[in-house]
C-alpha cells in the first residue's frame, strides 16, 4: 500500500530535483568559469575533491550515478559559496558535508540485516538522486552568496570587503537535520525497540512514518550536534553559529517526524517531499533564531569577494 502511494507521488521527487538541480548546476558552472580566471587552486580544489567524493559514494554502491552526480555538484556548490582567503579546502563547507554523508553511510548500514527483515532497509543500490537533492538541496540553495548579499543588503557584485556569512549558519542547520534525520531513522530501527508516533504516543511497527523512539531521537539529536561543531570549526564560527545551527537541525528533525504522521501516512507528501521540507524547516527555524538574536551566528572572519 505505501509503495504504491509513493509511486503516485513520484512527482513530488522529480519536482524537488527541478527545484534544486538546474540551480546548483547553474551556480557550478558559472563559479567554476569565475574562479578559474580569478584564483585557479579554487577551482581546482573544489571541482577535483567534489569530484572524488561523488566516486567514493559511488565506488561504496552508497548512491546510484545519477545521486553521485549531483552530490558532487551540491558538493561544489556548497564549496564555492563557502570560499575564505586565505584558501584551505578544509575551510569551507565540505567538512559538513563529509560529515553528513559518512554518519548516513554508517547509520544505514548497521544492522542492516535486521532492516531487510522488517522491509525497511535501504535499496542495494543505494540513494537516487532525488534523495540526495531533497537532503542537501536547501544548504545549497542558503549559502547562495547572491542570496546572502541580497538579505544582507550588500552588492556582491562589486565589493571586496571583510565581511561575515550569516546564511552559512542557516545552511549548516539543513545539513544537521539531513543528519539528523538519517541518523535517528537507521539507529532507532536497530535499537529503539517499539517507537511510538509522535502525534498520539501510540506504540508502532519500526519504520512507521512519524513514529519516534528514544534512542533514535537521542542518535539524532548527536548528529546535529556532531556537524554543526565540525560545520562551526570549519567556518571559523562562534558558538552562536553551533548553537542556531544545531536548534534548526533538531527542530527540523520533529518537524520531520510531524510530517510523517500527518501528511506523509494520509498519501499527500512522499518521503522526497518530507526530507525537502524538513531541511527548509530547519534552515528557516535557524533564520528565524538569528533574526531574534542578531548579533548570533558567525565571527567577523575576512571573507574576500573578488570584483566581477
Amino acid at each position: 500500500m505505501k509503495r504504491m502511494s509513493q509511486s503516485k507521488l513520484i512527482w513530488q521527487s522529480k519536482l524537488v530535483l527541478l527545484i534544486v538541480m538546474p540551480f546548483v548546476a547553474a551556480g557550478v558552472v558559472l563559479q567554476t568559469h569565475w574562479w578559474t580566471t580569478q584564483s585557479a587552486p579554487v577551482a581546482i580544489w573544489t571541482v577535483g575533491l567534489s569530484l572524488l567524493l561523488g566516486m567514493v559514494v559511488l565506488k561504496l554502491r552508497a548512491a546510484t550515478l545519477a545521486a553521485a552526480a549531483a552530490g558532487a555538484a551540491i558538493t561544489a556548490n556548497l564549496m564555492f559559496s563557502t570560499v575564505m582567503f586565505p584558501y584551505k579546502p578544509w575551510q569551507t563547507a565540505l567538512v559538513p558535508v563529509l560529515a553528513v554523508s559518512l554518519l548516513a553511510y554508517i547509520a544505514t548500514r548497521l544492522g542492516r540485516v535486521q532492516k531487510e527483515r522488517l522491509g525497511t532497509g535501504e535499496k542495494r543500490r543505494g540513494r537516487a538522486a532525488s534523495q540526495v537533492a531533497a537532503n542537501l538541496g536547501v544548504a545549497a540553495i542558503a549559502s547562495n552568496e547572491v542570496l546572502q548579499s541580497w538579505l544582507t543588503d550588500t552588492n556582491w557584485f562589486t565589493r571586496v570587503t571583510l565581511a561575515p556569512m550569516p546564511l552559512f549558519a542557516v545552511a549548516l542547520a539543513a545539513l544537521a537535520e539531513a543528519a539528523a534525520d538519517t541518523v535517528s531513522s537507521e539507529i532507532g530501527q536497530v535499537l529503539g525497540g517499539r517507537p511510538r508516533m509522535i502525534t498520539t504516543l501510540r506504540q508502532a511497527d519500526p519504520g512507521t512514518d512519524g513514529a519516534i523512539s528514544l534512542a533514535g531521537t537521542l542518535a539524532g539529536v548527536a548528529a546535529a550536534g556532531i556537524v554543526a561543531a565540525l560545520g562551526t570549526v570549519a567556518m571559523r564560527g562562534d558558538s552562536g553559529m553551533f548553537w542556531i545551527s544545531g536548534a534548526g537541525g533538531v527542530f527540523g528533525l520533529f518537524f520531520d517526524s510531524l510530517l510523517g504522521a500527518t501528511l506523509e501516512r494520509r498519501g499527500w507528501l512522499n518521503n522526497d517531499a518530507v526530507n525537502f521540507l524538513s531541511t527548509a524547516s530547519a534552515a528557516a527555524f535557524a533564520l528565524g533564531l538569528m533574526a531574534v538574536l542578531p548579533h548570533a551566528g558567525v565571527e567577523q572572519f575576512p571573507v574576500i569577494r573578488l570584483t566581477l
